[in-house]
């Protein structure tokens, strides 16, 4: 199995975490976003990717490129342990959790959104990073509440195992962090993100223990 990855990318460190949660043998390709004019806009990437989006999943015959599809992918040929719990309920709020973040939140703040701010149109810095900050807090906020609000979190986003939702929840956090976002009115997204980041699933897959971390 391979995975093509960029060490600071929210969905490859997502799928990172999963391979490592499962126990998956994977082979690191790095792609890097910035050097050669983005590799992932290569012809040779773009025949396994037509998006010319990190992460890719290559699995003997079989690429997938799009991080929770990927994700349910490994939870399906790999199922223990399960990232999705075994009810209709728990998987439908699991991913409720997850989409919140991996389509309402990270897409407004991903590398390419920023450089079209930046360079196409013409931004400074500072109201590039104001955009980054408004819509993380929006979005971190509504998952606070999800989770604050529910009898179904526990140590983690659902119950006391990991979950889809932590994966996409602890990459989050991590680049929120980056650029300087203030969180101190979530306490429980950061509880559930330190308890996370103690296992070594979560921790092996840090953007600064890869291959390609500059």
């Amino acid at each position: 199995m391979q995975l093509y990855s960029y060490f600071r990318s929210s969905a490859a460190y997502r799928v990172r975490i999963a391979l490592n949660f499962k126990g998956v043998p994977y082979e690191y390709l790095g792609v890097h976003l910035l050097k050669d004019g983005g590799q992932q806009l290569s012809d040779s990437y773009r025949a396994l990717n037509p998006a010319a989006l990190v992460p890719t999943l290559v699995d003997g015959d079989v690429a997938i490129g799009q991080s929770l599809a990927i994700i349910e992918y490994l939870d399906e040929t790999h199922p223990q342990p399960a990232l999705l719990p075994s009810d209709p309920a728990g998987r439908a709020r699991v991913r409720a959790i997850a989409q919140s973040i991996a389509c309402d939140t990270h897409p407004l703040n991903n590398l390419r959104v920023l450089k079209y701010l930046k360079r196409t149109l013409q931004v400074s810095d500072e109201a590039k990073n104001d955009w980054y900050r408004h819509w993380v807090d929006l979005g971190l906020s509504a998952v606070e509440s999800m989770l604050a609000n529910s009898p179904a979190t526990g140590r983690f986003c659902h119950g006391d195992t990991p979950s889809l939702a932590d994966l996409c929840l602890v990459p989050q956090v991590y680049n929120a962090r980056r650029f300087d976002c203030d969180l101190s009115a979530m306490p429980t997204v950061l509880r559930i993100d330190a308890a996370c980041r103690e296992l070594p699933a979560f921790d092996l897959a840090e953007p600064d223990k890869q291959p390609d971390a500059e």
